[in-house]
Parts: structure tokens; C-alpha cells; sequence
């Protein structure tokens, strides 16, 4: 159920921006493009400025936060255990993002040049995928400890 509400949450920016592209994309298609990109990075933005008052929230009261997990149950939990694995998954699948928009814009450049690169291409799109999950591994051996 998580996993539905977050690729929705995702996805709301993105079907009235392609609206507008489609709408207004035929009478000036660099502005209109332009516009997209910049309504874009607003969005993330944004969505940044959320995540960055969620840390700030955990970093003034982490017991408080941590009350409604294990805490309560009375389980002992390490609060900085918890921050690292979050910054591990965090930070690595922002860098995995920024891998995969230049390595993907990249290879779909050069497989409309020369279409015989997909795979090099693809390939190379894998590895800056394999960023991510590499965090997200390195978060679940910092829990397990």
C-alpha cells in the first residue's frame, strides 16, 4: 500500500505538467519545455525543503519520534543507528538520480545516433541504478547490528 501511495505521490506532478506540454507545446515547444523543467525542479524543491523539516524534527526530539516504534515496546535502539540507515538509502538513491539523469540522457542521445549502443548504454544506466540499491543494502546491514 505504501509502495502504490508513493509512486501516486510521485506521479501527481507529473500528468498535469504533461498536459500542459502537450497542450501548449505545439505553439512554442522550447518554452513550453522550459517551463516543464523549471515546474520540475520547483517540485523537488519542495519536496526537499519537506524532507529537510522531517530531519530537522528527528534531530531536535529523536525519543519522541522513535516513541511510537520499538521504543515503546521497550526495545533498545540505537536513535543515531536509525539516522545513519536513512542517510545511507537517502543519500544514495539522490546520487543514484543524478547518475541516472545524465547517464540515461546520455544513452538515449547516443542510441538515437547509433542505435547498436543500447546495450552499452544500458548498461550504463544499470550501474548508476546499482547506486541505490547499494545504500539501501548498506541500511539493512546497519539494522541488523
Amino acid at each position: 500500500m505504501f509502495v502504490v501511495f508513493a509512486v501516486l505521490v510521485g506521479l501527481t506532478p507529473v500528468i498535469p505538467a504533461l498536459l500542459y506540454v502537450i497542450q501548449n507545446g505545439k505553439a512554442n515547444a522550447s518554452k513550453s519545455l522550459s517551463r516543464l523543467v523549471t515546474g520540475f525542479n520547483t517540485f523537488n524543491f519542495l519536496v526537499g525543503m519537506m524532507a529537510a523539516g522531517l530531519a530537522a524534527v528527528w534531530l531536535a526530539s529523536p525519543s519522541s519520534v522513535l516513541a511510537s516504534g520499538l521504543a515503546q515496546e521497550g526495545g533498545n535502539i540505537d536513535q543515531y543507528q536509525t539516522l545513519a540507515a536513512a542517510l545511507a538509502t537517502g543519500l544514495a538513491c539522490i546520487g543514484g538520480g543524478i547518475a541516472v539523469g545524465g547517464s540515461g540522457a546520455a544513452a538515449i542521445g547516443a542510441t538515437a545516433e547509433k542505435p547498436e549502443t543500447f546495450g552499452r548504454a544500458l548498461l550504463f544506466v544499470g550501474l548508476a541504478e546499482g547506486i541505490a540499491i547499494y545504500g539501501l543494502v548498506l541500511s539493512f546491514i546497519i539494522l541488523g547490528r
